[in-house]
């Protein structure tokens, strides 16, 4: 059976689209088969691998997801766009009306294809994120080393305890990572401390630095592992990709 991973932050700024389409980009060149869902209707995760948004979200639509996909840079990455359509935005922040059954079998009617499938979802604890975490088998959850990086965790872990409550055994707390890490900051290394503290062995050794490159990359329609593959962030995701790996 594939693996889930929910990348999940309700603060916004903290690298979790950035996160979630490099994680899927390296996994894909690692040769697992890698499916990236975006759910974000900012749809940075679309068009960051260079793609456009659809018109109609799949899942908002109740159709087959599958001629929608689009393949990224090979054969082992497939997409499923975001859409910034009013009434998809409207239909999936209400997704929670929606039977979990349908939504379940939507996913599974091409989840069966794949190593791993990964979700993009918006910034907040919403219906949608709630669903998305509950059609997951891990919470992939990325922390800004900053001052605010602990603001809302709380209610963050909260809805995961909900979620994992409600389907039980079936989501599991897969790991923390941090990012933006400036080892030339006081600041980094005592939330990185006070994080680790914490949080104890979930939280993943790599770490994702503060790099020019990763921040340029979407605007080129790349990950950062394609468009600056020799740059710190590149070899990080390098990095966590293989801590993924070993955790299953």
């Amino acid at each position: 059976m594939g693996r889930t991973l929910c990348v999940v932050n309700q603060k916004g700024g903290v690298g979790k689209t950035t996160t979630a389409v490099n994680l899927a980009v390296a996994l894909a060149k690692g040769g697992s088969r890698t499916l990236l869902i975006d759910i974000d209707p900012q749809c940075n995760a679309t068009t960051g691998l260079g793609e456009g948004p659809c018109q109609s979200h799949p899942l908002a639509a109740g159709i087959p997801l599958q001629p929608a996909l689009r393949r990224i840079g090979g054969n082992r990455l497939e997409l499923l766009p975001g859409s910034r359509a009013f009434h998809d935005v409207e239909a999936l922040a209400r997704i929670d009306e929606i039977p979990a059954s349908r939504f379940r079998h939507q996913l599974a009617s091409v989840q069966a294809g794949f190593d791993f499938t990964v979700f993009d979802c918006p910034p907040s604890v919403g219906s949608l994120t709630k669903t998305a975490l509950a059609s997951s088998t891990e919470v992939f959850m990325p922390i800004q080393c900053e001052y605010f990086a602990m603001e809302g965790l709380a209610q963050m872990i909260e809805v995961i305890r909900e979620v994992m409550e409600s389907s039980p055994g079936q989501l599991q707390f897969g790991g923390i990572v941090l990012t933006m890490v400036d080892h030339y900051l006081e600041l980094s290394w005592e939330v990185e401390k006070e994080v680790r503290d914490f949080f104890g062995e979930i939280v993943y050794r790599t770490v994702i630095p503060r790099d020019v490159a990763a921040a340029e990359a979407p605007s080129h329609g790349k990950s950062v592992i394609d468009y600056a593959p020799r740059s710190r962030a590149a070899r990080a995701y390098l990095e966590l990709c293989m801590e993924v790996l070993e955790r299953d």
